[in-house]
């Protein structure tokens, strides 16, 4: 053992899980690893099965997050050279929503070899959107029915979120909701498995989950009028205790200690969401600067210690990202997931020539040639709704666009197009904040693009 202490924090991200080991004094990374999910996004056919899942349906296997532990916690430990007995804590934080059900002791439905060619038994990750007209419905019942919690979720609640994706289980399997004793954010999930302990975090269910510090989850009655069989949803299948982040879950048992190569009873942190993870640690613990956390998706996060109503945001808790503050969430579904389409099918062989002939990535080559257009000489204007609309719009029906396009049109000026279009969906974003009275004073962007693409950081 040493004088120096350190902590492991995992961030379950949508293709992998990465572990980061930070030295505690001086928050200094020590030493990284990351682990592909080997299942990846489930979207179009169950592992190992023929059975082939709906447009909207996106799924993982909770395998991959064991994995996680197994490998990539072990990798930093090996990479370091530190005495496990110098770690003092693990945390992790997950996408969300991203929900699974499983058996009272927390084993996935998926894992039950009766119900693994089940699709509703899997993990849905937070971009499965197949619930929408469950939150269609739940919209409609709400506002018809005067429940006042629309409003702190600008206006919706998203079909990416708790209620209608537990909601379209029961309607296309209830099998499954009968056979599902918990279920439970992923979140929530991995921590039960380190500490063998079920606790649930206050972020995901504030911002998820329709629960507030001041009222809880709405009323029986409000799940009654959903479908009689969801009355009692939360004390059947949740819970209605909830824990700050920040906040210890339990300590690691032997089991999960074996996984990671750490000691048992190394203290274990309640769970927490990706994107609220990350303004504390991008330095921002007052209102006014936005942290935009820049990925597949963006996600825009922002403090104020007033309570206001901002029509299309994701929502905002209290305590929800640090406490003594009003957390909002807004974001944009897709950015660096159309990136990626835009590279798997409209790239011409010769600029994959040129790239290798450069030496240089295909996101390389095309920021390059993208940045030596002026604005607007193009003559193309995109939107992107490529996977649909989560602020301002809350409407994953809508879909991506491209206006303009010519036969002289060249793939940088779409990719640079596609830039554009993220640059007004952010502008858009912020200006609803700004008319609400919730004060942008200041950017700050963490994530994986931000590096990786300088011009995406320019542009505006």
């Amino acid at each position: 053992m040493s004088d120096k202490k350190y902590v492991i924090g995992i961030d379950y991200g949508t293709e992998s899980g990465r572990a980061l080991l930070v030295e505690v004094a001086t928050g200094r990374e020590v030493a990284v690893a990351v682990h592909p999910y080997a299942n990846g996004v489930i979207d179009e056919t169950l592992p190992d099965t023929d059975i082939r899942l709906e447009p909207d349906w996106a799924l993982q296997d909770p395998h991959d997050y064991i994995e996680v532990l197994k490998r990539a916690v072990p990798e930093v430990l090996q990479q370091s050279g530190v005495d496990p007995a110098d770690v003092i804590g693990i945390a992790a934080d997950f996408t969300a929503c991203t929900i699974l059900p499983t058996t009272r002791d927390g084993a996935p439905l998926c894992f039950l070899p009766e119900f693994r060619r089940r699709p509703h038994a899997w993990v849905k990750l937070w971009k499965h959107h197949a619930a929408q007209p469950e939150a269609n419905k739940l919209n409609e019942i709400a506002a018809r029915d005067g429940y006042d919690f629309l409003p702190r979720y600008g206006g919706k609640i998203s079909s990416e979120w708790f209620v209608p994706k537990v909601w379209q289980i029961l309607d296309e399997d209830p099998e499954i909701y009968a056979a599902a004793d918990r279920i439970i954010e992923a979140a929530d999930w991995i921590v039960w498995q380190m500490t063998g302990v079920e606790k649930r975090n206050l972020t995901t269910a504030g911002y998820k989950s329709i629960w507030s510090k001041q009222y809880g989850f709405p009323p029986k009655a409000f799940f009654r009028a959903l479908d009689p069989r969801l009355e009692n949803l939360v004390d059947e299948k949740m819970t209605r205790d909830v824990y700050g982040c920040g906040t210890k879950a339990g300590e690691l048992t032997a089991q999960a200690a074996a996984w990671t190569g750490l000691r048992p009873g190394t203290a274990v942190a309640i769970g927490n969401a990706d994107a609220h993870a990350a303004v504390p640690a991008a330095g921002v613990s007052e209102a006014g600067r936005m942290v935009i956390i820049m990925g597949t998706s963006n996600c825009h996060m922002l403090l104020s210690e007033k309570e206001h109503i901002v029509p299309g945001m994701c929502g905002y808790v209290e305590d929800g990202i640090i406490p003594g503050f009003f957390g909002y969430e807004a974001g944009q579904a897709c950015v660096g997931d159309h990136f990626a389409w835009f590279m798997e099918n409209c790239v011409p062989s010769s600029y994959a020539q040129e790239a290798a002939a450069r030496g240089v990535s295909l996101h390389d080559l095309f920021e390059a040639k993208a940045a030596a257009l002026r604005p607007g000489e193009s003559g193309l204007v995109a939107l992107d709704w490529w996977n649909g609309n989560r602020s301002v719009l809350v409407d994953v029906d809508l879909t991506g666009v491209i206006l303009g396009m010519t036969l002289a049109t060249k793939p940088e000026e779409i990719y640079r197009a596609l830039i554009e279009a993220t640059a007004f969906g952010t502008r858009v974003i912020i200006e609803a904040f700004q008319a609400s009275d919730v004060p942008v004073r200041e950017i700050v962007a963490s994530g994986g693009l931000p590096d990786r693409n300088k011009l995406l950081m320019h542009l505006r």
